[in-house]
C-alpha cells in the first residue's frame, strides 16, 4: 500500500476527525491465555455522506464497511497486519492521537513476542492502558479472570 504525503496526512486526519485506535481483550477459552488480543481502526461517517465515505475507505484499501442501526457507517481495519501497516504509512502525520498511536504499535510488537504467562500480564498491562487514552465508558474488566 503506496499513499502520497498529502494522502497519508489527510487519513491521520480523518483518523484524528472521525475515528478511533483500541484495543480489547476478549475472554477466549481456545487462546493460551484464555484472552484474545484484539487490534481495530475504526473510522465513523454518517450514511448519508456513504459515497464520499466510501471513496476514503477505497483510498485505505484495508478492512469492510458496516452500517449500524443508528445510521452510522463504520470502516473496520481489524487484522493485525493492516492496522500495524496503517499506523506506519500515517505515524508522522498524527498529533492528537500520537499516544494512541506508539501504544498500538508496541502492543501488536509485544503482541508477537508472548511466550510465558508473565509476558501475557506485561502485554494485558499495556491493553489496559488504552483506557486512560481513550474515552471509555462501558470499560470494566480490570483482571485476567474470563
Amino acid at each position: 500500500m503506496v499513499f502520497s504525503s498529502n494522502q497519508k496526512a489527510y487519513i491521520a486526519g480523518f483518523l484524528v476527525g472521525d475515528g478511533s485506535i483500541y484495543v480489547q481483550m476478549k475472554p477466549n477459552s481456545s487462546y493460551k491465555f484464555g484472552f484474545q488480543i484484539s487490534p481495530y481502526i475504526v473510522f465513523f461517517q454518517s450514511s448519508k455522506c456513504r459515497e464520499n465515505f466510501e471513496k476514503v475507505c477505497n483510498l485505505v484499501g484495508l478492512g469492510y464497511i458496516r452500517e449500524r442501526k443508528d445510521e452510522i457507517l463504520e470502516y473496520i481495519i481489524g487484522k493485525r497486519q493492516d492496522v500495524l501497516t496503517l499506523l506506519e504509512a500515517i505515524e508522522p502525520y498524527v498529533l492528537l492521537k500520537k499516544k494512541q498511536v506508539e501504544l498500538m504499535k508496541l502492543i501488536l510488537t509485544k503482541k508477537d513476542e508472548v511466550k510465558t504467562e508473565s509476558d501475557f500480564l506485561v502485554l494485558a498491562e499495556l491493553v489496559d492502558n488504552f483506557r486512560d487514552l481513550n474515552y471509555s465508558k462501558k470499560r470494566k474488566r480490570r483482571t485476567l479472570t474470563p
